[in-house]
């Protein structure tokens, strides 16, 4: 059974869509980055998959997993840094779906908190103020969390945005490691020679599907090409997505 399967699925805000009749299937284990310009519908489709956005037309099939088999990890300008919390109590949030909110911190969940904190470098780290950390410091606590949660389904969306090498080489590592042991990673990514090296498979988009498949195939100039004129030509005043997915007249 696929780890994910889209059908004909289009995801959108205030019914305009972002993300245009994708199918397709995510076998279990693999290790998928999902390409395109800026304003591909990348984040979308991520959102989509985790249920923070519900398809317009089509369906997502998660394989028979549920939430609690999916680890998301959102790009670091969507955390709100200002937020009064330790790098320690957010890793700890991780636990969240197993413990519920206001479930308590024992021992043995210390432990796990303390151990996903040094697996990322951070040992020391653990009563910072999050608002403290560098962007890289920061990523690497984003990584920790999701090493908490333990999940099948691991979803990146720009995982190493404004990152120093270091901190990128070690996360990748960490992806690597997920990969290795049998777990679905799904990365939206801007680093061509990063997914080229690192990714067996690729999702080219541009607000639609332009080609998916092994990367040494898809990750070509011509389909790049394509996805930029894709986006270039699209029209964001287009009319609203009807109820049934088809447009319909403003």
């Amino acid at each position: 059974m696929a780890a994910l399967h889209f059908h004909n699925v289009t995801l959108g805000y205030d019914r305009h869509p972002a993300v245009h009749h994708l199918s397709g299937e995510v076998a279990p284990g693999a290790l998928v980055a999902v390409i395109g310009p800026n304003g591909a519908g990348k984040s979308t489709l991520l959102r989509g998959i985790v249920g923070i956005l519900k398809p317009l037309d089509g369906s997502i099939h998660l394989g028979g997993l549920d939430a609690r088999d999916i680890a998301y990890l959102p790009q670091s300008a969507e955390i709100d840094r200002s937020f009064p919390i330790s790098v320690f109590d957010f890793v700890g949030t991780g636990l969240w779906r197993g413990t519920g909110l206001f479930g308590g911190i024992g021992k043995a969940a210390r432990e796990k908190i303390l151990r996903a904190i040094a697996s990322v470098g951070l040992n020391g780290f653990e009563n910072r103020p999050i608002g403290t950390l560098s962007g890289g410091q920061m990523q690497r606590v984003l990584f920790a969390r999701v090493l908490l949660q333990d999940a099948s389904l691991i979803v990146l969306d720009e995982p190493f945005n404004a990152i120093d090498g270091k901190t990128t080489a070690d996360l990748l590592a960490l992806v690597k490691l997920w990969h290795g042991e049998g777990r679905t990673v799904l990365a939206a990514l801007h680093d061509m020679e990063m997914v080229r090296n690192h990714f067996s498979e690729t999702l080219v988009l541009a607000r639609g599907p332009v080609a998916w498949g092994p990367t040494a195939e898809v990750l070509t100039p011509e389909n790049l090409m394509v996805a930029m004129r894709m986006c270039e030509a699209f029209d964001d005043s287009a009319a609203a997505c009807g109820e049934d997915g088809r447009s319909q007249a403003a």
